[in-house]
């Protein structure tokens, strides 16, 4: 099988029975570009023709180009995905993935916003404008639940329960959950859809929460554009993104004593392996608290 063929195969495979968003599919096809224009070089356009040396060589590549040791594991994983579903589905003989090691990956702790800066964030937006309602239910939903930022502007009036105080969320494979909102966020939403959605929609029924002043569905790179905004205007330094925020959600609620599991639930991870990255910042974090103030440190 041509290894056009093979990746199309596969990514079709992800979209329609697993359920992968766009964005993990625009990501994967991208890595197995990549790969296929290196094969390119090498003569080789066959799937079976694929073997370990030419894996290893192209990771090699991108270590001589100096990416980054995740970049390199994630086209790695990408490689991996492809040739065990040929493998499994016969268009292949041998996984010429299946000998070669994984990049050893630093510990590299997620950077998160303190609570002053948290405050300060939620205190940017200008409550006097429709945007400013707007933005302002936004960001303080976006933290006070941790969603992942394609899943925030993804949300629908139907998927916010004012009575028990949750959001219905679609992750990742399609897969539902629920996530409370607290009584914060609770607050904004009720807010914008009184002071500020009205005049978005504008009798439109439109079924997306979150609107733009033309009545569309608010876009995933707007919202990155506003948030790095309203972080200037809060005198916040250090870089910020949606996930970052996702981040000093999932800190700060073990840092308060919440279960590793509940916190698990919330964000979505199917492995609580990729949760446990948080109890690692938690206890760097109390580390630092112990040798800043204590008298004996």
């Amino acid at each position: 099988m041509r290894l056009d063929d093979a990746v199309q195969l596969w990514l079709d495979h992800l979209k329609i029975e697993r359920g992968l968003t766009r964005n993990t599919l625009a990501s994967y096809g991208a890595d197995l570009a990549r790969f296929r224009r290196f094969l390119d070089g090498a003569g080789i356009a066959d799937a079976e023709a694929v073997e370990p040396r030419h894996v290893l060589g192209y990771l090699v590549g991108l270590a001589q180009e100096h990416m980054a040791v995740r970049t390199q594991a994630r086209h790695l994983a990408a490689l991996r995905g492809l040739f065990r579903y040929l493998r499994v589905e016969r268009h292949v003989s041998l996984d010429p993935t299946a000998e070669v090691e994984r990049p050893r990956l630093g510990t590299r702790l997620p950077q998160v916003l303190s609570l002053d800066e948290v405050e300060r964030l939620l205190a940017a937006p200008e409550d006097a404008t429709a945007r400013g309602v707007r933005d302002h239910a936004m960001i303080e939903t976006l933290y006070a639940t941790g969603l992942r930022v394609t899943e925030l502007v993804s949300l629908k009036l139907a998927d916010v329960n004012f009575a028990e105080g949750f959001v219905v969320v679609i992750g990742k494979g399609r897969k539902q959950r629920i996530v409370p909102l607290g009584m914060a966020a609770r607050d904004r939403i009720a807010c914008y859809l009184a002071e500020a959605r009205p005049s978005f929609d504008r009798g439109r029924n439109a079924a997306a929460l979150f609107l733009t002043p033309r009545g569309g569905s608010m876009t995933r790179q707007n919202f990155w554009k506003l948030l790095h905004a309203y972080a200037i205007a809060a005198g916040i330094t250090k870089p910020l993104s949606p996930h970052k925020l996702r981040h000093s959600f999932a800190t700060h609620l073990l840092e308060r004593g919440a279960e590793l599991r509940a916190v698990q639930a919330m964000l979505g991870h199917a492995d609580i392996g990729t949760t446990q990255i948080y109890t690692h910042l938690s206890a760097w974090r109390l580390r630092e608290v112990v040798a800043r103030h204590h008298p004996r440190a």
